[in-house]
């Protein structure tokens, strides 16, 4: 019997010294050694009382994850699980040591340090639930945090979730050493919070009268009275539940925009009392209820009606609202929002106006960072410190402001050199509601961003000198719920992708490598099946897409899958036979092609059809004079003659290109002179997302690349085809005789008018394809 336990121990001790330790985020430095130690329901926790919340954190996990608890000793000569206190130098105080050795697992830290170690020391256990005997590997382990912020925002406004799974998202926070939890409260769709000055924020903001079905406009409403709020002992309870877990939450309440709820509530603070919701609500949306007074918004979007600055109500009611949030929340910051007001209702009120020409106010920008800066005033004497979205640089920042730079990076750029501390959180890289697949099984607000781009984010921009990279406190990543409406999708929408945010956050860039985050990510989606989360395996997916051809008038189809041991089979037409794939497809004529995959990591066989038609500028030799925005970058240039027609709107954003303001200008080079009687240029738009059909189009053609003539022609003059909800093919006709060379300039639409949702701002412009015949 000694005899098998010692050949027994001897391959368990074989399997941990051929073990690749694998912790997420990367540690700063981590050594490995040969050897075992030996984690058993019988194990001791070894730590004094003042330890006690990373007691219970160690305890909690275990529990959830393998259904025991470890009794807790205070005798320091005890085997076992040591938790010790040490204070380290004050630019380490949140650094931990772990190791493991022969005499057990001891880790150092103090406070959060020591709670890191021990989100570290569960991802050395083997993540299987029937398990209750672990040889943890030897090994070593120094870190610390690169930067002091690292952020989740959870937006409860449009769509409420219970206290019960708030805590659970704090959870998730400390398993990558998330420090703080960013808390959207208020919103145009609903108040979540209890004011008791103000009992009316939650009996009537606090609910809305149905909501649109499916992506915006919606085909329907659901008729059905939606909503939920915390009350002031819930939020007690979720913020002491995150004190124990080290983390900070900051309460976000919205202004002076997305302020809809609130004036449902209490009609007054606007700027038209008398005015009907649906006076604002759009045309193409469906309203449930009564049509007649303030109610709360049904749909998404960005609503005129905001709160009135000219009105001394508005900011004794914000005061009062203000108060009782800080006595509520002991962060040292306070979200006031400052995104996204529209300034149409300011413009037309005589009122407005008039507070504007007796307080020397220049324009609505400026009443903006009036309304802001006298917030910020009021809170700094609080003792609390203001963060806005990147619009509150707006006609002037606030003095003690710090910046959430969410518009991409210029933003927080710009605030860091006005010397402003900044958290980034760019919609390019951190917008956790967008896609994280090509082709997502359910509705997503658009936008791409899967789980590699995350990982490659760095929060110091490069365009940053160093001398300001100080400012750039760190960074998170954003939960917006228009389209999430419960708690499996939010988790589908955050896993894995918030272990990429951890080590963008964590880890130094010289340590931080994409191959090796990946097979790491393989090993820690075994976690998610034994802690039941509901994680996407979108990396994994079978990946479609068309890549230029050094063939004239043809493209190829590539197919891949991170899954490199996957069966992947294609056919060009529906009579074929399934050819094994080998290499990318050549794909000459209009048709369908159908890919399949069986993959290990996808529950079950995953299937592609692609339509593909053909022009005579498919495959094209393309190039872009502007570049796209980096949030709907597409597959480049060459998505706008690759032959694929974008058929699904927004919800499939690799088949189009996206300008914030800009006019999209293309040059297109033929192999031999051709005619070109007719161009289709196919475009989206959601006037509710800000997005427009051009104004105007360019059509510059050449023989020899040189000499250049220009056709013009205004968008009204040109026939238009509606083929879906959002999807325009303008038809051209040129009639050009011979070309080579093809510029096609496609005008954006500008400045949106007041009148028109998003008015003030830059309107977006969606390209798709241009075809030419």
């Amino acid at each position: 019997m000694r005899l098998v336990l010692a050949i027994f121990g001897m391959m368990m001790l074989l399997n941990i010294q051929a073990q690749q330790v694998k912790i997420i985020p990367e540690p700063v430095s981590m050594t490995v050694k040969k050897g075992g130690f030996i984690i058993t329901p019988h194990t001791k926790i070894v730590s004094l009382k003042e330890n006690q919340n990373q007691v219970d954190f160690l305890n909690d996990y275990l529990q959830n994850a393998y259904g025991f608890k470890l009794k807790v000793t205070n005798n320091l000569k005890q085997k076992g699980i040591k938790l010790l206190t040490a204070n380290f130098k004050d630019s380490l105080a949140k650094a931990y040591k772990l190791s493991v050795d022969a005499n057990g697992v001891q880790i150092e830290g103090k406070n959060e340090g020591l709670l890191y170690g021990i989100s570290s020391l569960v991802q050395l256990f083997d993540y299987n639930s029937n398990q209750k005997s672990f040889t943890l590997p030897f090994v070593q382990i120094k870190d610390y945090p690169r930067f002091g912020y690292r952020g989740l925002m959870l937006d409860v406004g449009r769509h409420f979730q219970p206290v019960s799974y708030v805590k659970r998202v704090i959870d998730y926070m400390s398993m990558y050493k998330l420090n703080n939890l960013h808390w959207h409260l208020t919103e145009d769709q609903g108040w979540r919070i209890e004011i008791k000055k103000y009992p009316k924020l939650t009996e009537i903001g606090g609910w809305r009268n149905g909501t649109i079905i499916g992506r915006y406009p919606g085909k329907g409403n659901t008729d059905e009275r939606y909503g939920g709020f915390y009350t002031q002992e819930e939020i007690k309870e979720v913020v002491a539940y995150a004190q124990k877990r080290f983390i900070n939450v900051i309460p976000e309440i919205e202004l002076p925009g997305h302020s809809s709820a609130a004036i449902a509530a209490y009609p007054e603070l606007s700027c038209f009392p008398n005015e009907s919701t649906l006076k604002y609500y759009p045309k193409d949306c469906k309203w449930a209820g009564d049509t007649v007074g303030k109610f709360v918004q049904q749909t998404w979007g960005v609503f005129d009606d905001v709160y009135d600055p000219s009105k001394e109500y508005t900011f004794q009611f914000l005061q009062d609202v203000l108060d009782e949030v800080i006595a509520l929340f002991p962060s040292k910051y306070i979200h006031i929002g400052g995104d996204e007001c529209p300034k149409t209702n300011w413009k037309r009120s005589a009122q407005v106006q008039a507070f504007m020409k007796k307080n020397n106010i220049k324009d609505e920008h400026a009443l903006q960072s009036y309304f802001i800066q006298r917030i910020e005033k009021y809170i700094n004497k609080k003792g609390r410190t203001i963060i806005g979205w990147d619009e509150i640089l707006e006609g002037g920042l606030a003095p003690n402001a710090v910046v959430m730079s969410w518009r991409g990076e210029q933003g927080g750029i710009d605030a860091a050199k006005q010397k402003h501390d900044v958290i980034m959180t760019p919609n390019s890289y951190l917008y956790f509601d967008y896609s994280q697949v090509r082709k997502d099984d359910s509705v997503t607000i658009g936008g791409f961003i899967p789980i590699e781009k995350v990982y490659s984010y760095n929060p110091i921009p490069k365009e940053l000198s160093k001398e300001f990279h100080h400012h750039i406190k760190g960074a998170q990543a954003n939960l917006w719920s228009e389209y999430i409406t419960n708690s499996s999708k939010y988790e589908y929408m955050l896993f894995p992708r918030i272990a990429a945010l951890s080590e963008a956050v964590w880890t130094n860039p010289a340590k931080r490598s994409w191959n090796s985050f990946e097979k790491k990510l393989t090993n820690e989606m075994k976690r998610y099946q034994l802690l039941d989360i509901n994680f996407s395996t979108g990396m994994f997916d079978l990946d479609a897409k068309a890549i230029p051809s050094k063939k004239e008038g043809s493209v190829l189809w590539q197919l891949s899958s991170k899954d490199l041991g996957a069966k992947i089979e294609y056919k060009q037409n529906s009579n074929d036979n399934w050819t094994k794939y080998t290499k990318p497809v050549s794909i000459s004529q209009t048709g369908t092609s159908e890919a399949k995959m069986n993959s290990r990591f996808v529950k079950n066989e995953q299937r592609i059809k692609q339509d593909f038609s053909f022009s005579k500028s498919t495959g094209a030799k393309i190039s872009l004079q502007t570049k796209p925005s980096e949030s709907y970058p597409g597959d480049g240039a060459f998505t706008l003659v690759n032959g694929i027609i974008n058929q699904v709107g927004l919800q499939n954003s690799s088949q189009f290109l996206g300008f914030s303001g800009d006019d999209c200008e293309a040059h297109i080079e033929f192999e031999k002179l051709i005619p070109i009687n007719k161009i289709v240029i196919s475009t989206i738009e959601s006037e509710g997302s800000w997005i427009y059909n051009p104004k105007q189009f360019e059509i510059s053609y050449s023989v020899d690349g040189k000499n250049f003539s220009t056709l013009i022609f205004d968008q009204n003059k040109v026939l238009k085809k509606l083929r879906n909800d959002y999807n325009y093919d303008f038809s051209i006709n040129t009639d050009i005789s011979s070309a080579k060379y093809l510029k096609v300039t496609v005008k954006n639409y500008g400045l949106i008018p007041d009148t028109l949702p998003g008015g003030g701002h830059k309107a977006w412009l969606f390209l798709d394809e241009i075809a030419v015949y």
